[in-house]
């Protein structure tokens, strides 16, 4: 008896360290740093037992050489621009995705997909968009803003800023004149030109960086800002007016993706679904401060941010673009008339 009770013993004992040893299931994600409030992370670990390895990295270039190196492997899940997720699918660094593992794949907001970089919606996830909205100080300006065209208003003076992309300055006045962002036109292009010069008396501030903080200031009393700039002027003073522009959207989305030889893509499968629930998606995108790819989540994005984090139901969509790649010849014309815009601004 005591012979079988020790067999019996050392048995369990083996099999508790076999159990022991036994690796835990893990998704590694890689993307920028403070992609989630940690709530969201948290919850998706204590309801899947999935442990979540994040990485980041500093830029989407960085982003793509080490899964180049890695031919794909290393990460379960990706988080990145538009533009370089082109380059990822083409060099075949991406899978498809099995959308009968996603759930909530009903979820997404049309709007954000069939874009240029993904036109199948064969690899990616949206999860959030960037749009270049205008803020204003109503206390300040007397006019009701509701487009580009607005920002060349002759009380304006002196008091409008922009950000110091020309691809997107000089794309929304595109978007004004009826042209696409993207035309490879010289013509279009430098009919833009001639028509951004003629902003250049209201303009106070060319500044990419923190227009938020020159808004809040007073430096500028208007400003065609970038949807986080937007979120962060909101965040300090609710009494500011934010515009999506009613001559058509220019914006930019990121997107989830499964990479090629991913270890644990049933788990990048989870959690691309457990984003897209209702309200785990309201909480990201309040976090974040981009526009919401979610349908199911708008409604339960706060009153406070609802204006600026989703699109409006009477927002004309079917005008809306992202910027891509044009050839080097129409790159120069941009460049050319940027620089004139510039120093007429000094």
């Amino acid at each position: 008896m005591k012979r079988i009770l020790a067999l019996t013993l050392c048995l369990t004992f083996l099999l508790t360290l076999v159990g022991c040893g036994k690796k835990k299931e893990t998704l590694t994600i890689y993307t920028w740093a403070g992609m989630f409030p940690d709530e969201v992370i948290d919850a998706f670990e204590e309801e899947t037992g999935i442990e979540v390895n994040y990485q980041n990295f500093d830029t989407d270039e960085n982003m793509l050489m080490t899964l180049e190196a890695s031919e794909g492997s290393g990460y379960d899940l990706v988080i990145a621009d538009d533009y370089i997720i082109e380059q990822v699918i083409s060099e075949g660094l991406a899978q498809e995705l099995d959308t009968s593992k996603i759930a909530n794949y009903k979820n997404i907001n049309p709007t954000f997909q069939g874009q240029f970089y993904d036109p199948d919606d064969k690899y990616t996830v949206p999860y959030g968009a960037g749009i270049m909205q205008i803020a204003y100080n109503p206390d300040k300006v007397d006019l009701d803003i509701k487009g580009y065209a607005d920002l060349f208003d002759e009380s304006l003076e002196g008091r409008v800023g922009v950000v110091g992309n020309n691809r997107v300055v000089t794309g929304v006045i595109l978007k004004m004149l009826g042209y696409s962002m993207n035309t490879e036109s010289e013509k279009e292009i430098r009919e833009a030109g001639k028509k951004l010069l003629e902003l250049s008396p209201n303009i106070n501030l060319i500044k990419d960086e923190y227009l938020n903080e020159d808004l809040l200031a007073g430096t500028v009393d208007v400003a065609l800002v970038y949807q986080s700039q937007a979120t962060l002027t909101a965040m300090e003073n609710s009494n500011f007016k934010f515009v999506m522009p009613e001559e058509g959207l220019g914006f930019g989305i990121m997107g989830m993706f499964v990479p090629s030889k991913a270890e644990n893509s049933d788990a990048a499968h989870q959690f691309i679904n457990y984003i897209l629930d209702g309200k785990t998606g309201a909480s990201c995108f309040e976090w974040m401060g981009y526009c919401s790819t979610n349908s199911a989540a708008d409604e339960y994005i706060s009153d406070d941010f609802k204006s600026l984090l989703t699109l409006p139901e009477d927002l004309n969509t079917e005008n809306a673009e992202i910027i891509q790649n044009i050839d080097q010849k129409a790159l120069d014309v941009h460049e050319s008339i940027w620089n004139a815009f510039v120093n007429a601004c000094q």
